[in-house]
């Protein structure tokens, strides 16, 4: 008979990990809380409009067409992704525009006229991050780090590429404009990390969007998930959602199954979590005995910061403005620390704004726009009462916007909500409230995360944001294929 798998979690890595392990001929059942599958990828849909609650920015699509390909079907009967020509605009608060694409001759020139020494050095940059991505993702990224004395081996090469420097630190040994430098580090704030704080290791994330592109699905991210979801149950994957997991059931150590909020109980030779592990340890797993070391381990950790999230449509349509816009306030550094070390909140924000629209018409009804904009906040450590700051932050982006991409915005939105660090803790069981679970500097990155297999419970195994490799589409389904080495 083969092994039973319980999957507790519905995002991209419990979907992942779900089919990797069903074409190893696992027995999988995949439990999720919600309704709808997708995690932070769920879907909000309001009077005509497609909202994709979190990830879009959709990097290294291999990864997402591997999980088809194990079953001998293509991506292409269930999804379809689609290359964007400008990656990002990015608008400072100078009023410099500068659009980031995968066109190193009109990267060059752009950068050229803000600064003509930075040609060079943005050249020698990329030859750089080519180096940190052929080892930290080519080779480790889908690689177990459960064992010390493999760190320990990695630990040369890892100095050897600037490790104990920070991506703006990295990223400033090579260009002098100031603008310049803020653009070519912000890849951190994408899998909740401080430029000023992330290990430069993180740096391959600029290569990796050189290599494969920035993709766009086609009816949303959301889109993605209702192709895997129909792989899976094309191959008898079972599926429970509007259920959750109140406890894990152990014995002498082992793992026994799952107890579900309708009290029943599903027996399992595994469990893999997809769910946050602070959470699972605080609140699944809370009378296991934990060692002293990891209860060090636990205890030392710093989380990422936290997301305020405004969903809106338009009856205006705003033709202008590009797919993907990231706005930087005027302060880099301090907003950076308020957020991160200060845990408060500051009214000159930066933001990105996703405009689906810009590409996939279907997004919104007809002559209508649709938008999300992401602001980083503080993580729930901070005690702000989102009760009463939620709507005053919301004025307050509104204001933003207007003032420079969205004029006229407020008398044109014919639909809005937004979600606050509340939502990410109550109904995504992240700890603080925490937008990509903890930060990725070196001291949790690699074999410092949470490991993908339990440190004190045999059979209990990890999957997602908070494990290794990390945050992010690439991260968590890497993290599905560490798990695929390790079972």
């Amino acid at each position: 008979m083969s092994k039973k798998i319980i999957i507790i979690g519905s995002g991209f890595g419990g979907i992942a990990t779900a089919l990797r392990l069903r074409a190893k001929k696992y027995d999988v059942t995949l439990i999720e809380k919600h309704n709808d599958l997708g995690g932070r990828a769920r879907v909000f849909k309001k009077n005509g409009f497609i909202f994709d609650g979190g990830p879009t920015v959709i990097t290294a699509p291999y990864l997402i067409n591997e999980l088809f390909e194990l079953f001998n079907k293509s991506s292409k009967d269930y999804i379809n992704l689609v290359p964007l020509k400008i990656w990002y605009r990015f608008i400072f608060d100078d009023g410099l525009s500068f659009d980031y694409s995968g066109n190193e001759n009109e990267m060059e020139n752009q950068i050229k006229k803000i600064n003509k020494n930075d040609v060079k050095g943005y050249q020698d940059l990329l030859k750089f991050t080519k180096k940190i991505f052929d080892k930290g993702f080519s080779e480790l990224s889908d690689v177990p780090f459960d064992k010390p004395s493999f760190m320990f081996k990695q630990l040369p090469s890892l100095l050897n590429l600037k490790s104990y420097k920070s991506v703006y630190s990295l990223v400033s040994s090579y260009i002098e404009n100031k603008n310049l430098r803020r653009m070519l580090s912000m890849h951190p704030l994408l899998v909740g990390g401080n430029p000023f704080t992330t290990t430069s290791i993180y740096g391959l994330i600029l290569y990796l969007e050189k290599k494969w592109g920035i993709h766009y699905s086609m009816g949303g991210t959301g889109q993605i998930v209702n192709g895997l979801e129909k792989l899976m149950l094309e191959q008898n994957i079972e599926v429970i959602k509007g259920n959750e997991v109140k406890n894990i059931i152990y014995k002498n150590n082992k793992i026994q199954g799952v107890k579900l909020d309708n009290h029943k109980e599903i027996k399992a030779d595994y469990v893999v979590c997809n769910a946050d592990p602070p959470a699972v340890y605080d609140k699944l797993l809370n009378q296991v005995k934990n060692n002293k070391v990891f209860n060090w381990k636990r205890k030392r950790m710093e989380y990422s910061m936290g997301l305020f999230v405004y969903y809106f449509g338009t009856k205006k349509v705003y033709e202008k403005v590009e797919h993907h816009t990231i706005k930087f306030g005027n302060k880099y550094k301090e907003h950076l620390d308020d957020i991160f070390s200060n845990k408060k909140l500051n009214n000159d924000i930066s933001y990105y704004l996703h405009r689906p629209t810009a590409t996939d018409k279907s997004m919104a009804p007809e002559g209508h726009d649709c938008f999300y904009v992401l602001v980083p906040v503080p993580n729930n450590q901070s005690n702000i009462d989102w009760l009463v700051e939620g709507g005053k932050f919301k004025d307050l982006v509104i204001e933003k916007m207007e003032q420079t991409l969205l004029p006229n915005l407020r008398e044109n939105i014919v639909e809005d909500f937004y979600l606050t660090p509340d939502y990410f803790e109550k109904d995504l069981n992240t700890k603080y409230g925490s937008g990509f679970s903890i930060q990725p500097k070196f001291s949790q990155s690699a074999y410092f995360r949470f490991h993908n297999k339990s440190e004190v419970c045999n059979g209990l195994y990890f999957v997602g944001a908070g494990t290794h490799p990390g945050a992010g589409v690439p991260g968590v389904l890497s993290s599905a294929k560490v798990l695929d080495k390790i079972l």
